[in-house]
């Protein structure tokens, strides 16, 4: 295979991720996913809903993250629905440069969503014209999304590509929105786009049937054999509506270390994957789902072993039993929990715990006025996210108060 495309990720954890019935994420919290999304070198996050009214002081305080060069070059990218309407509004509201338009595109969709009110052809003519819009308003990258791409009549999605291609979207996104795609056919339904269309295609798959990831990299494989550059969608620990979405680390595992794809190098070169553990472990308490035992790469049996046979072979050589090092995803110091006195910060806390904290962090602050403001600030956002703050997001908090008093800055 010569002229290979590129795979490149685009997270979507603060978009579909905090969609999960029952979870969500703070703001605060939002921000550091997108700080530990840009340590790991993900390409895009898709970091919200600039329609969203209460979104709006996050989205600008992390645009404003990324103008200082905090959180770059890792793109920033909103998600609208393709209406003029959505468009001229997030707009309007934010500073964004990055935007993925999305209308249903499947026959299923067009008729149970509305309802025989738009035919197939006043669904390309609203896209094309959002697009249009979205590049008069100043975008500099656009994806058009394909809701239930994998249920569209295949003729059909071609059309409505080509004619997001022409409009001037920059590629387009393959969502497989009910998960209903398996690797074989998601490999040649984008093998077949991408030769007709010529443009990148971006991987939304769902995994209602348990195959998200296996299809993501399948849908990419089909994209860059074709020359043509892939964007798979990922959340951190797989968190999406109903069954979850394809989960990060996962993803890049099978890309860098399945048989025939490892060697070829299609990554994109910027991806750190020792990260992993720590971006797996924090989306953990933030959402407050643990991670699964059995979760590759960063569950916690994803190194242990048993059975004699295992034990003996594994410590003879690791390759006998682990396909890859656990020091590769940021896993092997221990942690260190306290079982004595334990001072934490809080709402309701003083200036003495705050500063023993901050002392442990090796954090000082310039007078005694600085260290009340950041103590208030702090308070705040414990009862912004209902849980003690990580010491990443302290040191956060103390080194960009305005930023996080923004993000934490509600106007109903």
């Amino acid at each position: 295979m010569n002229n290979l495309g590129k795979i490149h990720i685009v997270d979507v954890t603060n978009r579909d991720g905090v969609q999960t019935s029952r979870l969500g994420l703070a703001k605060l919290q939002k921000t550091i996913i997108n700080l530990y999304l840009n340590d790991m070198g993900i390409f895009q996050s898709e970091f919200g809903f600039p329609v969203t009214r209460h979104e709006s002081n996050y989205l600008n305080a992390n645009l404003r993250l990324a103008e200082m060069g905090v959180i770059s070059p890792m793109r920033l990218g909103g998600w609208v629905r393709a209406i003029s309407e959505d468009v001229n509004v997030a707009f309007d509201r934010t500073n964004l440069k990055h935007l993925n338009l999305s209308i249903s595109t499947s026959d299923q969709m067009i008729r149970g969503k509305f309802l025989g009110r738009k035919t197939q052809k006043d669904i390309i003519d609203m896209m094309v014209d959002a697009v249009k819009l979205a590049i008069e308003r100043g975008a500099l990258s656009i994806g058009v999304n394909a809701e239930d791409a994998s249920r569209t009549n295949m003729d059909y999605l071609i059309e409505f590509s080509i004619a997001a291609k022409e409009a001037g979207a920059d590629r387009i996104r393959y969502c497989d929105t009910l998960g209903y795609d398996n690797p074989f056919t998601i490999y040649e339904r984008i093998k077949l786009l991408a030769k007709e269309t010529k443009m990148p295609i971006e991987l939304h798959c769902h995994n209602d049937l348990g195959m998200a990831v296996a299809c993501s990299v399948a849908g990419a494989k089909g994209a860059v054999e074709k020359g043509v550059d892939a964007y798979i969608n990922t959340t951190v620990n797989g968190m999406g509506e109903r069954a979850g979405n394809a989960d990060l680390v996962s993803v890049i595992l099978a890309i860098k270390k399945s048989a025939g794809l490892g060697e070829l190098s299609l990554l994109d070169e910027r991806i750190n994957l020792s990260q992993a553990w720590r971006i797996a472990k924090y989306a953990s308490y933030a959402f407050g789902v643990p991670i699964p035992i059995n979760q590759p790469g960063v569950g916690a049996n994803a190194f242990a072993h048993e059975s004699g046979i295992h034990v003996d072979g594994a410590l003879k050589d690791r390759r006998n039993y682990e396909l890859f090092d656990f020091e590769e995803l940021g896993r092997g110091e221990p942690e260190i929990v306290e079982t004595g006195r334990s001072i934490t910060v809080g709402e309701y806390s003083g200036i003495k715990g705050f500063r023993n904290v901050y002392n442990k962090l090796e954090l000082e602050f310039k007078s005694d006025k600085e260290a009340e403001q950041i103590l208030e600030l702090v308070r705040y956002a414990n009862v912004h996210t209902q849980k003690p703050l990580t010491d990443v997001e302290l040191r956060f908090v103390a080194q960009y108060p305005e930023i996080a008093r923004e993000l934490m800055t509600m106007t109903p």
